[in-house]
């Protein structure tokens, strides 16, 4: 997991403890199948003091607060004076109704204790969750906030490489260093493309020969292509990789078009498709939240992302086809073609990738978006990636929605989201939610 989660439960001794016990040793074997990392006290945490006592020296990157009974908001505030990082408050279903004693009384202290987090965070900066703990929506709810987590940490150690500007027109997936920083924790550089045509220039056929070699693995129809093209594919991919490899760069957005026709003479695409095939998310036309979203998506998944522009809808299919240039993952495409290689569908030149993508049951639509008054916005639709063919050529993904497909395509281009999305194999709805609440990030859901 490599963050560190906190399990925090409080109560006092005045209510049922051998209710209380039995609640805390069933949350504590929830919480153990989910994580053996979670951090768990051995009893209950009874008075302010053996709280105090049980968080010195801890550094959580998640606490998970939860009411075994009743506690007034100094346990809560215990907490909060302490830490900054993302609570989720765990509300217990009051174990039995039988016109006898109150046994738990959870919610009430969860009443108390968002109280005293609102004061401190203000209203809803937190995760709550209510029911007992073998509940499938409990364990659902806890590992979802838990990978949240997970990807928030990971964010705040990416650095991010915005090689080239975006074309004219493409403002949208521009960014500023210190903005991205303090609203993600992301690291970010620039270098101008120029430096690795020069890179890529100066390699030998022989020192690119293992990284030709590597390529022609993924892929399929590289030797159709004019050998030039070929060997420049080859010098400018280990330039991207050694760049890369080098700096200790998490992510990537590309320049592409025109400098990598017009000045080096092949173009980027294929690079970039690599990439993302080795973990390594790259979007193309130097889309810096394009890139910031890829990022996401893999860091949930573990799986590569594909990024494009919404190109067709078709209502009565419910369908949307994002679609673009070649540079979408190898690892995406259909296994009927492979990882074709192609040309470039305006330019005429090569290598780039031309594939349609594997189908997948379970799928995410997801942008992290920029307001015009600079704010942040996550859109997120769910559906399935369907079994179709390559629509155009270049790479494109046909996608199902779960809402309305003409009603995405309407609300979106109304409300003036960018044109670039990316396609997650995996429904991750619930946790990209989690992750827009510890940012403190708008939510678009459809």
């Amino acid at each position: 997991m490599g963050i560190q989660v906190v399990y925090v439960p409080i109560g006092v001794g005045t209510y049922h403890m051998e209710t209380a016990e039995d609640l805390f040793n069933r949350s504590v074997n929830t919480l153990k199948k989910i994580s053996e990392e979670v951090v768990t006290p051995e009893k209950v945490l009874l008075t302010v003091d053996e709280v105090a006592k049980y968080l010195d020296g801890k550094n959580p990157d998640l606490v998970i607060l939860q009411n075994i009974t009743f506690a007034n908001a100094a346990y809560a505030s215990e907490v909060l004076r302490r830490f900054k990082c993302p609570i989720v408050l765990w509300t217990l279903r009051e174990p039995v109704i039988d016109g006898g004693r109150l046994r738990s009384n959870s919610l009430t202290g969860a009443y108390s204790a968002a109280n005293t987090i609102a004061a401190f965070r203000g209203a809803g900066n937190f995760e709550f969750m209510f029911g007992s703990p073998e509940e499938d929506h409990v364990v659902t709810e806890l590992k979802a906030a838990i990978d949240a987590c997970s990807v928030l940490v990971s964010l705040k150690s990416l650095k991010l490489s915005a090689i080239g500007h975006t074309p004219q027109g493409f403002g949208f997936g521009r960014a500023l260093d210190a903005e991205i920083l303090q609203k993600f924790g992301v690291t970010l550089e620039a270098i101008e493309a120029r430096e690795l045509i020069d890179k890529a220039k100066a390699y030998t056929d022989e020192e690119c020969q293992a990284d030709l070699e590597e390529a022609k693995s993924k892929v399929v129809g590289l030797e159709a292509m004019p050998e030039k093209n070929v060997k420049d594919f080859a010098r400018l991919y280990k330039a991207y990789k050694t760049y890369i490899t080098e700096g200790g760069i998490g992510a990537v957005s590309s320049r592409c078009w025109p400098d990598f026709f017009v000045s080096f003479g092949t173009p980027v695409c294929m690079v970039l498709s690599l990439l993302n095939s080795m973990d390594v998310p790259a979007s193309c036309e130097a889309d810096v939240y394009g890139a910031l979203s890829m990022f996401v998506g893999s860091k949930f998944t573990g799986h590569s992302t594909f990024f494009g522009d919404p190109v067709a809808m078709d209502e009565k299919e419910g369908t949307i086809t994002y679609w673009h240039c070649g540079m979408a993952s190898c690892d995406l495409a259909r296994c009927d073609t492979g990882a074709q290689v192609g040309v470039h569908p305006n330019r005429k030149i090569g290598p780039v990738m031309d594939f349609g993508c594997e189908a997948c049951k379970d799928a995410t639509i997801f942008r992290i978006g920029r307001k015009p008054d600079g704010t942040f916005r996550f859109m997120i639709a769910e559906g399935e990636v369907l079994d179709k063919p390559k629509q155009f050529n270049g790479t494109s993904i046909v996608v199902k929605t779960d809402y309305p497909a003409d009603k995405v395509v309407e609300d979106t281009i109304k409300n003036g989201w960018e044109p670039h999305y990316v396609v997650i194999y995996k429904r991750i709805g619930n946790e990209l939610e989690k992750l827009a609440h510890m940012l403190d990030i708008e939510i678009v859901k459809y």
